[in-house]
C-alpha cells in the first residue's frame, strides 16, 4: 500500500479588532472604504480569491460585528464561515480564533492557520500561496521586508529627551508584515504555554512562538513594499493612490459552453460598436446567441455624446427584448496636442464623448440593469495613471472612468449592479491608426484579444475593478507582472517616451 501525503486545510484568520482611534476616525478604521469598498471587504476578497484558502474566520470589533456580516453577504464571499466577536487585546483576539478553528476539527487533525491584519488590504496572491507552500515544511512562517532606513535604539535621559544607544545591523533588519501562518497545533501550544506566564503580552502571534516554543523555527516568507498597513491618517491616502493604480488582471477565457450559457437569450448594447474593441465584442457575442445592438456614428447614426440618442438605444433593445442585460462603452476620442493651443471645438468633443457620454450612458442604464442585475463595463487606459504632456485632455477623463467605476459599483452595489473598466494596453484600432500612424507588427494587442477579455469580465462576478489586457510574454506564455507592478511598469514606460 502506497501512502500519500493528506493536504492539510488552511484558514485565513482575517483580525479586525481595530477601533481606528489612531486614525481619528468615528469607526474601526477596516469599515474605511477606500476605492469605493470598505478596507475589510478588499482584505477578504484577496483571501476568498486564493485557491489555498479553504475557509476564512473574521474576528471583529464586538460593535461591528452586524456590519461585518453585511460586508459578507453582501460581496457574496463564500468561503467566509464565521464572524466573531474580537476580544479586548490582539492576544485574546487570536485565542477566541484559535479555539474557533480547533472546535471545527475532529481527533487529531490538524489545519494551517494564516492570521492577517485586515487593515493590509493590498496583500498579494504571491505572498499567501508561499506562506501556504512553506507550511508544508515548517510548523511557523512569517512575512516580512528588509529595512530600507536605518533603524536606531535610543534611550530616554531625563527631561533631555532621546539618545541614541545603539544602532544595529540595517542588513540583519527585517519589517514584519502579515500574514503569520502556523499549524494549528503549534500556535494553540504557543498560546498554551503563554496562558501561564503572568507577565506574558505580545503584539504578533510569531513573537509567541518564539519566546514559548523556542525549538519551533519560523521561517520567513519575503513580503512586498506593498502590503501597507493602514494604520496613521497619512496611510488612508497612500493605500488608496496604490488601489486606484492597481489592477486586476483579465480573468481566463472562458470556455465555449460558457460563454452560450451566459449569453444566449440575453441582450448586450455595445456603445462604440461600430468598429475596433466595440465591433469585435459585438461580433463574438452574437455568435453566442446574444442580442447584440453595436451602436456608432458610422453605422447606427447614434451619437453617445447626444443623451437622446442613448436613451432611445435603450429604450428601443428593451421594447425589442423586454431585458438589458449588459452595456459596454468603448466610444472615445483621442486628442493630442497643447492644452494651450486646443481650441474650444476640441475640448468640447473630448469632454462630451470621453466623459459626459459615459456618465449619460450609465445613469440611462441604470433601470434597465437592475432588472437584470446585469453590468455596465467602461474602457480606461494606461495613462490614467499619470498625465502625460499633451495627453491632458484624454488622460484626466480616463482617470475619471477609472473613479466612475469605482463610485458606481459602490452606489449599485446593493442592487446587484456590477460596474468595471477594462484597460488594455496599446492595442491596434482604427483610433490609435489615425493618431499614430502604422505601428511595427506585434507591438500592439488586437481588438479581438481585448473584445473577449471584454466578454470575460461581463460573464465574471467581478465589480469596482479596473482589468488590465495585457500581451503575453512569448518565451514565458505569461503576462508579465501584475497589478502595481504593471503600473509601475506603465507609469516607467510613460516616462521614458515622454523624455525621449
Amino acid at each position: 500500500m502506497t501512502s500519500r501525503t493528506i493536504r492539510r486545510r488552511t484558514v485565513a484568520v482575517v483580525l479586525a479588532g481595530g477601533t481606528g482611534q489612531r486614525i481619528g476616525l468615528a469607526i474601526p478604521k477596516q469599515l474605511l472604504k477606500i476605492a469605493g469598498k470598505p478596507i475589510l471587504e478588499h482584505t477578504l476578497q484577496v483571501f476568498e480569491a486564493a485557491p489555498d484558502i479553504d475557509d476564512i474566520i473574521v474576528l471583529m470589533t464586538p460593535d461591528y460585528v452586524a456590519e461585518a456580516e453585511k460586508i459578507v453577504t453582501r460581496a457574496g464571499l463564500r468561503k467566509v464561515s464565521q464572524v466573531l466577536a474580537g476580544g479586548a487585546t490582539r492576544s485574546e483576539t487570536t485565542m477566541l480564533a484559535i479555539e474557533a478553528a480547533a472546535a471545527r476539527l475532529s481527533g487529531d487533525e490538524d489545519c494551517n492557520l494564516l492570521f492577517h491584519d485586515a487593515v493590509r488590504p493590498l496583500v498579494s496572491q504571491r505572498v499567501i500561496k508561499e506562506c501556504v507552500q512553506a507550511l508544508e515544511r515548517y510548523r511557523a512562517v512569517d512575512v516580512a521586508i528588509p529595512s530600507a532606513d536605518t533603524v536606531i535604539v535610543t534611550r530616554t535621559h531625563g527631561d533631555d529627551g532621546e539618545f541614541i544607544t545603539e544602532i544595529p545591523d540595517r542588513g540583519r533588519l527585517r519589517r514584519g508584515q502579515t500574514p503569520q501562518g502556523f499549524w494549528l497545533s503549534t500556535i494553540r501550544s504557543a498560546y498554551g504555554l503563554a496562558a501561564s506566564d503572568p507577565l506574558f503580552q505580545a503584539t504578533d502571534d510569531c513573537s509567541v512562538v518564539v519566546k514559548y516554543l523556542p525549538d519551533v523555527p519560523v521561517h520567513v516568507v519575503m513580503g512586498d513594499e506593498y502590503n501597507m498597513k493602514v494604520t496613521q491618517p497619512v496611510d488612508v491616502f497612500i493605500a488608496d493612490k496604490l488601489f486606484q493604480l492597481a489592477s486586476t488582471t483579465a480573468p481566463a477565457h472562458s470556455g465555449e459552453e460558457v460563454y452560450r450559457h451566459h449569453l444566449a437569450g440575453r441582450t448586450l448594447l455595445v456603445f462604440g460598436g461600430s468598429y475596433g474593441i466595440g465591433a469585435d465584442i459585438a461580433r463574438i457575442a452574437e455568435a453566442y446567441g446574444a442580442r447584440v445592438y453595436a451602436l456608432g456614428r458610422s453605422t447606427t447614426d447614434t451619437y453617445v455624446e447626444n443623451p437622446d440618442d442613448v436613451e432611445e438605444a435603450f429604450s428601443r433593445a428593451y421594447a425589442e427584448t423586454g431585458r438589458i442585460d449588459y452595456v459596454v462603452n468603448t466610444a472615445g476620442v483621442l486628442r493630442i496636442g497643447r492644452l494651450d493651443a486646443t481650441d474650444n471645438a476640441t475640448i468640447r468633443e473630448a469632454l462630451e464623448v470621453n466623459y459626459l457620454a459615459p456618465v449619460n450612458i450609465a445613469r440611462i442604464a441604470y433601470k434597465y440593469l437592475s432588472e437584470t442585475q446585469g453590468q455596465l463595463l467602461l474602457f480606461t487606459s494606461s495613462s490614467y495613471t499619470r498625465g502625460r504632456a499633451e495627453y491632458s485632455l484624454y488622460s484626466s477623463t480616463k482617470a475619471a472612468m477609472v473613479n466612475l467605476t469605482q463610485a458606481l459599483s459602490d452606489e449599485w452595489a446593493g442592487d446587484g449592479i456590477r460596474v468595471n473598466c477594462v484597460n488594455p494596453e496599446r492595442t491596434a484600432t482604427p483610433m490609435r491608426t489615425k493618431a499614430f500612424g502604422q505601428e511595427p507588427s506585434g507591438s500592439l494587442l488586437s481588438s479581438e484579444m481585448v473584445a473577449r477579455s471584454s466578454l470575460d469580465v461581463l460573464l465574471s462576478s467581478l465589480t469596482g475593478h479596473v482589468i488590465d489586457v495585457r500581451q503575453q510574454d512569448p518565451t514565458t506564455n505569461r503576462v508579465p507582472g501584475t497589478g502595481f507592478e504593471q503600473a509601475l511598469a506603465s507609469i516607467l514606460h510613460e516616462q521614458a517616451d515622454t523624455s525621449s
